[in-house]
């Protein structure tokens, strides 16, 4: 019994040593990654800039960024990895493959302009011109995917050159159209799942930033759970009579109908919807209607976005605008219907990976850097990826010192790109923890 219990406890001790060999060795090695990534993301910062200024002059609209695309899967190709192109029409996609059992780790940059014609007086100003639902329009990186693209690039770079010292498989995915696709099309991170990501991939795990002109440069935000809005598109039709309008009692009159339509919209949120609970929007972006000074048109047409945190409200909020307006509509002797159209799902942060890698983003950024801040009406497809496997999207800063903070998708949006170096970092550093994490 005695050389029993004696041989236990050696066979114990020899466990507890090579545990606290292994956690050392694993503490070790994150230790020695995290210094290689710093010390060669410095060294390649001017090049990601480089890279950056090269897409912001060149920008392309949603589903149409043939050149972008090339010049990505060329740039992929010298790190010496296999791409993929054509994935939801223009994505690209690489592996690298460390060759030994890991996790497989998604990381993604979304890649498409916007129709909106840069004011801003920068040496690599866009200029580009094109036709979008049949307007001329300037093209501009006006939300920052060309900080997204070239971060990437520059993350690629960098986990290429460590290839032996990782685990797994890092998947690098540059999306198109999270702008969203042109009417009556399809694509974006919606299309890319559709056509099999996952499947084809194996992905275990995504993550994806997201540049900010009003978040200083050199900081980081996130939020654990729901961190951007579902996006619904709904078309509200108002039908009435067509009369002179000299004698609006000769008929019905839709405009004025639409126009108490749209403020029983507002009231939904202002009055019928629990706000304490989750922020939600309904906003009119679109009327159309009429022809003539003189004439009261026979039909109004309102188009519109509603914005919500929460998927329970996000179905009230659906009912009570089919009931306001159809119910407004026929007290003046008119008639609407009401078309809502399911856009983006919820960008969700999921919990547990959340709480697991906000350590990561406080070591890169230095912890009085990082905040958990609340969770914004803007949308992002990435949402499509998050509802299939677990994920963490966050905000890196982008503002410089005394500048002013344009709003994303105008035409005076502008980012500090000493910030892309953090947002690099982060990124990287996120993939290689995870990956440490997953060994253990």
């Amino acid at each position: 019994m005695k050389k029993l219990i004696l041989s236990t406890s050696i066979l114990c001790y020899v466990m507890l040593v090579s545990c606290t060999a292994q956690q050392s060795m694993v503490k070790s090695e994150g230790g020695d990654l995290h210094q290689m990534i710093t010390t060669k993301a410095a060294q390649i910062e001017q090049e990601v800039i480089a890279l950056r200024r090269h897409y912001h002059e060149n920008p392309e609209l949603s589903n149409r960024e043939f050149e972008t695309s090339k010049h990505i899967a060329a740039e992929l190709r010298k790190l010496g990895l296999p791409v993929d192109e054509g994935m939801a029409h223009t994505g690209v996609i690489a592996v690298l493959d460390s060759g030994k059992p890991g996790p497989t780790i998604g990381l993604r940059a979304d890649i498409d302009g916007l129709p909106v014609t840069e004011r801003a007086d920068l040496p690599f100003k866009s200029v580009k011109k094109t036709t979008y639902l049949g307007n001329d329009v300037g093209v501009m990186h006006a939300c920052g995917h060309d900080t997204h693209i070239a971060m990437l690039l520059g993350s690629a770079k960098i986990l290429t050159s460590m290839k032996d010292q990782l685990t797994g498989k890092i998947v690098f995915v540059f999306q198109p159209a999270e702008e969203g696709a042109p009417p009556g099309e399809e694509g974006g991170a919606k299309l890319m799942v559709k056509e099999g990501i996952f499947e084809k991939y194996g992905i275990d795990v995504f993550f994806g930033q997201h540049i900010s002109s009003g978040i200083p440069a050199g900081h980081l935000t996130y939020k654990i759970g729901g961190t951007m809005a579902a996006a619904d598109r709904f078309v509200i039709k108002v039908k009435g009579k067509q009369t002179h309008g000299s004698r609006p009692w000769g008929g019905v009159d839709p405009i004025t109908a639409a126009a108490q339509i749209i403020q029983g919209l507002n009231n939904i949120v202002s009055r019928q919807t629990e706000l304490t609970k989750e922020a939600a929007v309904i906003s009119v972006g679109v009327i159309n209607g009429g022809v003539r000074n003189n004439i009261i048109p026979e039909e109004v047409e309102l188009i519109g976005t509603i914005r919500t945190l929460d998927k329970e409200m996000q179905k009230i909020i659906h009912e009570k605008i089919k009931l306001t307006a159809t119910s407004i509509a026929q007290s003046s002797g008119a008639v609407a219907e009401v078309d809502i159209q399911i856009g983006y799902p919820v960008t969700f942060n999921d919990i547990e990976l959340t709480k697991q890698m906000v350590p990561t983003l406080m070591r890169v950024a230095g912890e009085t850097n990082v905040h958990n801040v609340p969770a914004v009406t803007g949308a992002e497809d990435f949402s499509f990826f998050a509802n299939t496997v677990p994920s963490l999207y966050f905000f890196t800063g982008g503002k410089g010192t005394g500048k002013e903070a344009f709003p994303h998708h105008t035409p005076d949006f502008y980012i500090e790109e000493s910030g892309m170096l953090v947002g690099m970092k982060a990124i990287t550093n996120l993939a290689v923890d995870y990956m440490i994490s997953a060994g253990k």
